[in-house]
């Protein structure tokens, strides 16, 4: 197969879809693979260690779009990414389509095979190919929210541990999912005095476990998560519904009522955010303010380091691709229940139940498309 690795063109995003590595890896298996001149540069990956493994250099993203069956990516295709697709080609990638109506027509009218990083599964029911990503930005969201609450950064000039004599910041995580429990690891490190929210009794337990009376633990009431927040200095949404939109838990109304000079920090973003008044912001314009409420909504937060993420990520990927590219399309997906579950477009037809709902289209599921052809 022949693999095409673009730069990625997203605002600040350096990461990419597969490392020097990687491609010797597919290489030896007897793939091709065409690298776009400086995709891994940012981040310490040569065009010569590209070429020292075997990759063929382009100097376009247009020729990597036209000669490559798969494209491997990071963020979700852009729209310029979009108008290059072909129909049959193959890609994988983040897509987060159920808030991004747009980007799912334009998928739709390319004719390609989109695969969706975010909703690939693992026999124990998580979602490894999210899960890296999650789990840098749930620790980068409290280093976030300390940045922020920092006087000359919008704050109130709260210190995140206080100091002897003075209260530390309340933290309320909302999630207990990956975010919300590499949050928590951080936020305790760091002294804060933190709640943190899920509707899992099983989750809150292994917390309760692993962090006794240094962490409140609540169930997901509303009027517990409401008076919570309103008494929060800094609140992470870290809640996820694989493939679907967001939950909104805390509305327009209590952003009114929350501290001034509170931040928000909206790891949900990249599936609507789970803030009424959330909307994506890029690392080069972080934050907003809505009543005074600090608002840092990034959709891209593992971009920020993107060494490590790109090494965290490939980890995870890199046996996916290597099926794609070595056992083909219909046979890898055939062979792998959990790769079907990422199949999010085929061909111009919709197969996420999700993303279906969320923008009231119709779909056919990955089994019964597989059973057609």
């Amino acid at each position: 197969m022949i693999i095409g690795l673009p730069q990625e063109v997203k605002n600040n995003e350096f990461r990419v879809g597969l490392t020097p590595s990687n491609v010797r890896s597919l290489i030896m298996q007897g793939n091709s693979v065409l690298v776009q001149r400086d995709a891994g540069k940012r981040i310490g990956f040569t065009d010569d260690m590209y070429r020292i493994a075997g990759a063929k250099l382009t100097e376009t993203a247009e020729e990597i779009f036209a000669g490559a069956e798969m494209i491997v990516k990071v963020k979700e295709p852009q729209a310029e990414e979009c108008a290059l697709l072909r129909e049959d080609q193959i890609l994988f990638t983040y897509l987060h389509l159920a808030p991004d109506p747009l980007q799912t027509k334009a998928l739709l009218a390319s004719g390609a095979i989109c695969i969706a990083y975010e909703t690939v599964t693992a026999g124990n029911g998580t979602l490894p190919l999210l899960a890296p990503m999650s789990e840098v930005a749930g620790r980068m969201s409290i280093q976030a929210a300390a940045h922020h609450l920092e006087k000359t950064h919008g704050g109130p000039g709260i210190l995140m541990a206080g100091v002897p004599g003075v209260a530390p910041a309340k933290v309320v995580i909302l999630g207990a999912g990956v975010v919300g429990r590499n949050a928590l690891q951080m936020a305790v490190g760091m002294g804060t005095d933190v709640t943190i929210f899920d509707c899992d009794i099983e989750r809150l337990r292994a917390i309760d476990v692993t962090y006794g009376n240094r962490v409140k633990s609540l169930y997901s009431d509303p009027s517990a998560l409401e008076d919570a927040v309103y008494q929060a200095d800094a609140v992470i949404g870290g809640v996820l519904l694989p493939g679907a939109a967001a939950p909104k838990l805390v509305t327009r109304k209590m952003v009114g009522k929350m501290k001034s000079g509170a931040v928000v920090v909206d790891v949900a973003i990249d599936q609507g955010g789970c803030f009424e008044t959330s909307l994506p912001t890029t690392h080069a314009n972080p934050t907003f303010e809505v009543d005074g409420v600090v608002h840092y909504c990034v959709a891209n937060m593992p971009g920020a380091v993107a060494r490590t993420s790109t090494l965290a990520l490939t980890n995870a990927t890199y046996p996916f691709i290597d099926a794609l590219a070595n056992r083909g399309l219909v046979a890898a997906l055939e062979f792998d229940q959990h790769l079907r579950n990422g199949l999010s477009i085929h061909r111009g037809r919709l197969t996420s139940a999700p993303v279906a709902q969320a923008q009231s289209l119709h779909y056919i599921s990955a089994e019964e498309l597989l059973e057609a052809n």
